[in-house]
């Protein structure tokens, strides 16, 4: 997938009913900017393209830089419109990617379960995210392609890890959309819990969040995510 900045931008998906209010308003009550990361080919265009659009090609073609797409949901009775970046998993192009980690709000770290290469880099990609992420941003591990039959790490093992790290985990299958969904609405969950604890409300804390590199009012490090 190449960069698509000015399609990604032309119509917002909207789930879960909408919510236009009058005015000419916002239509969220939160805004939370998410970014996919692990090594090329784990399937990370393909979950965001699962949920932005529930749609799965087997053919793809490898994430240029990065891409974003956004998707409104609806979290009990409030509106979340999530920024998902997708990045690109190879080293070139590891020093653009390490800027979006930058004013994120939620990491999610993917990897395939077919791939033990991929598990053990995982580790690689935290280190990532400590170095260039706010200390107060909320993870997932999500092992992705659980579909397949070849299957060489399992859900044990993703979880004992996802445990030593203190961080929430999921497998998942962007091609028959198993735990997709849920996997984002958990992330988008914890994020509204996190930013109700920091005690600010939802119309301030929606104002407040922005995207590009703002750091987020009250997101201490002691919090954790999920």
């Amino acid at each position: 997938m190449v960069l698509l900045v000015a399609h990604t931008l032309a119509k917002p998906i909207i789930a879960g009913g909408g919510h236009n209010m009058a005015g000419g308003k916002r239509d969220y009550d939160y805004l939370f900017k998410l970014v996919l990361i692990g090594d090329s080919g784990v399937g990370k265009s393909c979950l965001l393209l699962r949920f932005a659009d529930d749609a799965f090609t087997d053919s793809y073609i490898s994430t240029i830089g990065v891409d974003f797409r956004f998707r409104t949901v609806q979290i009990g009775e409030k509106y979340v419109k999530l920024q998902i970046w997708d990045t690109a998993g190879q080293e070139r192009f590891r020093t653009i990617t390490s800027a979006y980690y930058r004013g994120a709000d939620g990491i999610i770290m993917v990897y395939d379960v077919c791939s033990e290469e991929s598990f053990d880099h995982v580790q690689d990609w935290l280190q990532e995210v400590n170095r260039y992420a706010s200390e107060g941003t909320c993870k997932l591990l999500i092992g992705n392609k659980n579909d397949r039959s070849d299957k060489v790490v399992s859900a044990d093992k993703g979880k004992a890890f996802a445990d030593s790290l203190g961080i929430p985990f999921l497998e998942t299958s962007a091609k028959t959309a198993s735990n997709v969904e849920a996997a984002f609405r958990a992330m988008a969950s914890e994020l509204i819990k996190l930013r109700n604890a920091a005690g600010a409300d939802a119309g301030t804390s929606a104002g407040r969040v922005q995207v590009g590199g703002q750091k987020r009012g009250g997101g201490g490090g002691s919090q954790k995510c999920c």
